[in-house]
């Protein structure tokens, strides 16, 4: 399903932009392999991927406690651990490597070592801030799995420090930062009438893109599409989705019709980025479906969020759509935003061998009217 989140009513613009570069210079850290320090209003906690663990960094964060690896719920269940506590499963690191670590987080060996355990999942003591250590390594792009130990308070930050409510309040803000930066005409294959506009939010994080065909006239109703990127379908052809004739069919259904907008939105895989989007198609090849392979990565069937969607709009202009797409999800995620939905238009094509099971799972699991 995708998710959702409530926009706000009364936004903090003052602090919204510091927050995000808080989030951001954080993010930065974690891909370097570097810790950094997530903080409460009393809990202050040093925070590793697991993904890019090493020894020294494991040795590092001993110095401060006992480390717990982090994982979701979808992760620990597919190592068949107890789910005892709430939104994220603390394990305790004992004396296991930072090898050992990683292969937790990462299920690429999992058919090759399937007797590993069992693992005891914390019943109680979870650190505070867990959730958000999880949350912070999946912007990274990361696998969702984290080392965290709890800093004692004699202990220095490490790193420039993130509080756990601008970690909570991320994708929100991002979405209602964003402005447009720039606007060109670009002439397409099929609709030659056509504007590419770019949003930018205002930590510097990742573009969106409104592609407008024709003139359309606000509030609405216009055609839409959203269009989450998709490396391999969109530019490479690749036959294992149908990401890109979606894309050309509705920019040659939008030229037909003279006019609609194209929302081409950051959000690859589903929300879980190209790298990880690559292991999942390695554990397809291993028999799993494109829904399970999410989850045994650690994250949900479907990550994506749709704020920014609704805000480009906005600010475009348009409150009343028609929306293209297979999936309810979206139309039932504008509507949450508040857009209204006035007509789901149908947008499917056919399967070819290399997708018709991935097509099929969408519709069995996903829902999706194919």
């Amino acid at each position: 399903m995708v998710k959702s989140l409530p926009m706000p009513m009364n936004k903090d613009k003052t602090n919204a932009p510091k927050d995000l570069l808080a989030v951001e210079t954080a993010v930065d850290a974690l891909r370097a392999g570097a810790p950094v320090t997530i903080r409460g209003k009393e809990a202050r906690l040093a925070v590793l991927a697991a993904e890019l663990l090493d020894d020294s960094g494991l040795t590092h964060l001993r110095k401060f406690g006992r480390p717990d690896l982090v994982l979701t719920h979808r992760r620990a269940a597919t190592l068949k651990m107890r789910l005892y506590t709430p939104e994220a499963v603390a394990l305790a690191s004992g004396t296991m490597t930072a090898v050992q670590l990683r292969q937790l987080a990462d299920p690429a060996d999992d058919m090759a070592n399937p007797l590993r355990g069992p693992f005891m999942a914390k019943r109680t003591g979870v650190p505070e801030g867990a959730r958000h250590a999880v949350k912070l390594v999946k912007l990274a792009g990361l696998l969702p799995a984290a080392l965290v130990v709890p800093l004692p308070q004699t202990a220095p930050d490490q790193g420039l420090p993130v509080s756990f409510r601008s970690i909570e309040a991320y994708d929100v803000a991002a979405a209602t930062n964003l402005r447009k930066v720039s606007e060109a005409r670009v002439p397409l294959a099929g609709a030659t009438q056509t504007r590419v506009a770019a949003f930018r939010p205002s930590d510097g994080g990742p573009e969106h893109l409104a592609i407008i065909i024709g003139n359309p006239s606000p509030p609405g109703p216009v055609l839409v599409r959203l269009h989450s990127e998709c490396f391999t379908g969109d530019l490479l052809g690749s036959l294992k989705c149908d990401c890109g004739e979606q894309l050309k069919g509705a920019i040659a259904q939008m030229g037909r019709a003279g006019e609609g907008i194209l929302l081409y939105l950051a959000q690859e895989g589903r929300g879980i980025g190209l790298m990880n989007k690559l292991r999942a198609y390695a554990l397809q090849d291993q028999g799993f479906d494109t829904m399970e392979a999410n989850t045994r990565l650690g994250f949900e069937e479907d990550e994506r969020l749709f704020e920014a969607a609704a805000v480009m709009l906005r600010q475009l202009g348009f409150s009343k759509i028609r929306l293209l797409t297979n999936n309810p999800a979206k139309v039932e995620s504008l509507q949450a935003l508040g857009l209204e939905v006035a007509e789901r238009v149908a947008h499917a094509f056919p399967a070819n061998p290399h997708n018709a099971h991935y097509l099929e799972v969408k519709r069995a699991k996903g829902g999706h009217h194919l």
